[in-house]
């Protein structure tokens, strides 16, 4: 099992994401547990609403769907790198310019659902495969520190945090 993360392990803007998931004691099962959820939530809404938007300058649900998996894949590539001990400082990325560039609106939503479902099942496999060792790893990303088990909670947290919102402002 993943050890929760120290204060040290990751950047001070994680710490909404890992307040979000540090109530979870198996972060691999609750990442496990949470795609179904996030699926029907998906579903639910966007059957409701379409491709709905709360605000102008605001993502679509397809749009906020396709950022909650790119993002994913980048915690899962950093988890990856530092578990085998990469020393290089991991590159940072910009949710904004990834979600204009993604096309999402083309998208059909059951298609991105099953990436989702895709990146989700990747990220649970390569987090069960790591050792204790591996999972305590601190390496470095967009020049500050963050450890693999950070990263795990930063993937449960930041799927949390989205469905706060989409719960609050897209119902």
């Amino acid at each position: 099992m993943i050890a929760k993360p120290q204060p040290n392990e990751y950047a001070a803007f994680a710490e909404t994401y890992i307040n979000r998931a540090i109530v979870f004691d198996d972060v691999v099962a609750a990442l496990a547990n949470q795609q179904p959820e996030t699926v029907k939530l998906f579903t639910g809404l966007y059957a409701a609403k379409g491709n709905y938007r709360y605000a102008d300058d605001k993502w679509t649900l397809k749009e906020v769907l396709l950022h909650m998996i790119d993002t994913e894949r980048v915690f899962a590539y950093r988890a990856m790198c530092v578990a085998r001990d990469e020393q290089q400082n991991l590159p940072g990325f910009s949710e904004n310019d990834y979600t204009a560039n993604g096309n999402a609106d083309a998208r059909e939503m059951t298609d991105l659902l099953e990436e989702y479902k895709a990146v989700r099942a990747a990220s649970v496999w390569l987090l069960r495969s790591l050792t204790t060792e591996q999972a305590d790893r601190i390496g470095s990303a967009n020049g500050r520190p963050v450890s693999v088990r950070a990263l795990a909670y930063m993937m449960l947290g930041h799927e949390l945090h989205h469905a706060h919102i989409l719960k609050e402002r897209y119902a």
